[in-house]
């Protein structure tokens, strides 16, 4: 079972585009630092190994979906799935 963290509702509408692992493990290591928690800290509260979040922040490929999942919930993040902007060219 996750434990949240106390982090409020900020009711931040900041957005970010993730294109690769690379960059959501550099969004997931920069939040979990702006919330001054180790990677440990982490581990033991979304009940799996220091490794996964090592490798999570790392951008490893081939992580296990649903334990990302977990961690971005457990850090107050989310994933919006929605079709891309006409235009868009990124």
């Amino acid at each position: 079972m996750l434990k949240k963290l106390p982090i409020g509702n900020n009711n931040n509408d900041s957005q970010t585009r993730i294109h690769s692992t690379h960059e959501l493990g550099q969004l997931v290591s920069a939040h979990r630092k702006s919330l001054r928690l180790n990677q440990l800290d982490i581990a033991g509260m979304a009940n799996t190994g220091n490794r996964f979040i090592v490798d999570l922040e790392a951008g490893k490929s081939t992580i296990q979906l649903q334990k990302v999942l977990d961690v971005l919930e457990l850090l107050g993040l989310e994933i919006i799935v929605r079709p891309k902007s006409i235009g868009m060219h990124t």
